[in-house]
């Protein structure tokens, strides 16, 4: 039950990065590694210095339709990206999942191991403050949703472009991008009111000089950002960034109306 409703949330690499990479934003990290080998495929490992989890709290966030985010009975509070506990039983569902996490404040780390779905058992680890979560050998354990995965190539792809997706939105944090061993991408940490700087370093030199700041407001709708300038023009949309209420979205209406 649980490989089938994995699918819910993993069709591939760039499923597990982006429920990754947001739930160490929601833990407030200020820093977020992310490693692939194979396009993901063969490894994704995503560290960060956020809040960390405790014992309870890491055993807590593998139990399906559980989260470690909510500290008290508030379903309707949506100032997350997602609970941790929802994604992670489904991905684990269909890898071999190792997290370990280290509260803030806590003066022991613990560790848990997944494979397929099957706990091997929590314990002590040894980390600084955060999580790193390790997937390996993704879809393992359902071997025929391997072969709709794309080329190694265009799944590292799509998670570069995730990457600086979120990396443009939330700018007052670090995030590196680490393929096979090697660097690829690098956003450092920036102040949240300097958007531009940001751009630079996302669309290059060439795009932020030609790029203004706009903030307007209207019965109670406020739309912010960057926009080009009339003379300045880029052959496909795809460096249109859209986000509602701080969530990515890709919207043909959005598109069409900038």
């Amino acid at each position: 039950i649980n490989r089938i409703a994995a699918g819910e949330v993993v069709e591939r690499p760039l499923d597990v990065v982006k429920e990754l990479v947001e739930n160490a934003i929601d833990a407030g990290a200020s820093s977020i590694s992310i490693s692939i080998e194979d396009g993901g495929k063969n490894l994704i490992s995503v560290s960060d210095n956020g809040c960390g989890m405790t014992r309870d709290d890491l055993e807590l966030a593998v139990e399906r339709h559980a989260t470690s985010k909510l500290q008290e009975e508030d379903i309707n509070n949506i100032e997350f990206f997602g609970f941790r506990g929802e994604a992670l039983p489904s991905i684990a569902a269909v890898s071999k999942m190792k997290i370990t996490s280290k509260a803030v404040g806590s003066e022991n780390a613990y560790q848990i191991t997944i494979h397929g779905g099957d706990k091997l058992g929590l314990q002590p680890a040894s980390r600084t403050s955060g999580t790193t979560i390790e997937v390996r050998d993704l879809f393992a354990f359902t071997p025929a949703r391997l072969r709709f995965l794309k080329s190694e190539r265009a799944e590292t792809a799509a998670i570069t472009d995730l990457i600086e997706r979120l990396a443009f939105q939330h700018h007052n944090i670090e995030f590196r991008l680490i393929q096979d061993g090697k660097e690829i991408c690098h956003f450092p940490k920036m102040a949240l009111d300097d958007l531009i700087s940001r751009a630079e370093y996302v669309f290059g030199k060439t795009f932020s000089e030609n790029m203004e700041l706009i903030n307007y407001s209207q019965d109670g709708i406020t739309v912010s950002g960057l926009i080009g300038s009339p003379t300045f023009n880029h052959k496909t949309s795809s460096k249109m960034y859209h986000y509602v209420n701080g969530r990515m979205v890709k919207d043909k209406l959005l598109i069409y109306a900038t």
